[in-house]
């Protein structure tokens, strides 16, 4: 049997992660790598791969992701790891939550010139909402 002078010890997924991690009263913020601005790490031995620090923290913390959700960082600090900050939600809410131009145009209400976008009001024409009201008033004018 060959001498085991310098047996490595492993250190657990938790006690390589929480080092990582610096806590304020809000936030618990990852101080690692960032991989398009989200805490990055690897998951242990080379064929286990890497994940995002919010989604292990979430695994260690609460428990599996549910199949087919995401988590949505409701204080929006990218780097953020505490799972009271992190709400799993599909693909599509997470995306409305954000700033993106599209999110920004699902939140608005009404159309340019002040008319409300209802379901009696409103068509949809290659992803575009449309008024129907300002479709009217121009045919109306074009007459």
């Amino acid at each position: 049997m060959p001498h085991r002078r310098y047996q490595r010890r492993t250190r657990t997924l938790s006690e390589r992660f929480w080092p990582k991690v610096r806590m304020t009263h809000t936030c618990w913020i990852w101080t690692a790598g960032l991989r398009n601005g989200y805490g990055h790490m690897g998951l242990g031995r080379r064929e286990d791969g890497t994940d995002y620090a919010h989604r292990i923290a979430y695994r260690l913390m609460v428990g599996p992701i549910p199949d087919g959700l995401q988590l949505d960082h409701l204080c929006r600090d990218t780097r953020c790891v505490n799972p009271a900050h992190l709400e799993p939600v599909t693909q599509r809410e997470n995306l409305l939550r954000g700033e993106t131009i599209a999110a920004r145009n699902a939140r608005v209400t009404h159309c340019p010139r002040g008319h409300e976008y209802t379901a009696a009001n409103t068509y949809e024409h290659a992803g575009t909402r449309h008024c129907r009201a300002c479709w009217a008033d121009r045919r109306s004018a074009g007459a």
